[in-house]
């Protein structure tokens, strides 16, 4: 698998991402422990999680694989904070310092690579929000930092308040919702990260797995739109609007021979300023199928023509 740098730090990492939000509970140790090999020999490097996946859960197994099967020093490895296990958001420097410790502690790790505020808490100053990132990579917790979830406002703010001041940790990822169902960042945020110097990282780079052409026909018992906790995630993204633009993916695959999910994965995997995708798949098998996408690339035609498809003038916005 090829490599890229983290936006303009000197951080290389795969450019495709193992997400581990599944962990725990639709995927089981046994299974995590299956992806995580096929990753690594693929040659996949970053892996990433947080704190508040299946109550911490997600970490733990994360931990332990690291203990077990791969060496640590093979893999960038993120984690996130900044919401508490009700469910509010808290971007107080008490909270994250405690969380990242817990984290650390979770995977029985000195350090992370890159730790992440997973959403912007606007009841929290934002220079105490980012003083806990500045002193998380100056105690050595952290490597690098970045933000999540963050508008185009708040992205270009946080990295404007790290740069005015020498000694302040650099804001070198965002990581969002990206993929041709959900172009609305192009709008702000990738603005705002290119200029900032922040590598995209996607999440849901296949619109929730409606990409992958599975609903074309129905909802398949045992997908994400059949599980209940998982149902409201996906339902968004099951209307007439995306079921032109999966058809249009669907196209594409055909005449490259490939596979919806390539195509898809392709796209955003090469737009400008993306990192990394972070994909996500319950069975090593799914995952199987995600890394053989790795050798497609698409044609300026095809590209053009998906980009046509799905341009945000014509689109209906989804959350």
């Amino acid at each position: 698998m090829k490599e890229r740098h983290l936006g303009r730090s000197g951080l290389l990492v795969s450019r495709l991402g193992l997400g581990t939000m599944t962990w725990g509970q639709d995927t089981s140790p046994d299974e995590a422990a299956a992806q995580l090999i096929a990753f690594v020999e693929a040659g996949g490097t970053l892996v990433d999680t947080a704190d508040v996946y299946n109550d911490g859960h997600s970490e733990r197994i994360l931990g332990h694989l690291l203990r077990e099967l791969v060496d640590r020093d093979d893999l960038v490895v993120a984690t996130k904070a900044a919401i508490r296990p009700n469910g509010r958001y808290d971007g107080s420097r008490r909270h994250l310092l405690r969380a990242l410790d817990a984290s650390l502690d979770r995977m029985d790790l000195d350090f992370v690579d890159l730790w992440q505020l997973h959403v912007y808490d606007p009841h929290t100053p934002l220079e105490e929000t980012l003083s806990a990132l500045d002193e998380a990579v100056s105690s050595g917790r952290a490597r690098y930092v970045g933000v999540s979830n963050y508008a185009g406002w708040q992205v270009a703010k946080a990295a404007a308040w790290q740069r005015a001041w020498p000694g302040r940790a650099p804001v070198v990822s965002a990581q969002l919702e990206y993929s041709l169902l959900s172009r609305d960042i192009e709008r702000e945020v990738v603005p705002a990260a290119l200029d900032a110097g922040a590598g995209l990282l996607p999440w849901s780079p296949l619109g929730r797995g409606v990409l992958t052409g599975k609903y074309r026909t129905g909802i398949p018992a045992g997908s994400r739109a059949a599980a209940p906790h998982f149902a409201e995630f996906v339902q968004p993204y099951l209307d007439e609007e995306c079921a032109r633009i999966v058809e249009s993916v669907v196209t594409a695959a055909e005449g490259l021979g490939c596979s919806p999910l390539a195509v898809a994965l392709a796209w955003v995997r090469d737009r400008e300023g993306v990192a990394a995708p972070i994909v996500g798949a319950r069975t090593a098998a799914q995952l199987g199928a995600i890394l053989a996408s790795e050798e497609v690339t698409l044609p300026h035609e095809i590209r053009g023509a998906l980009d046509d498809v799905s341009d945000l003038s014509d689109t209906t916005s989804h959350p």
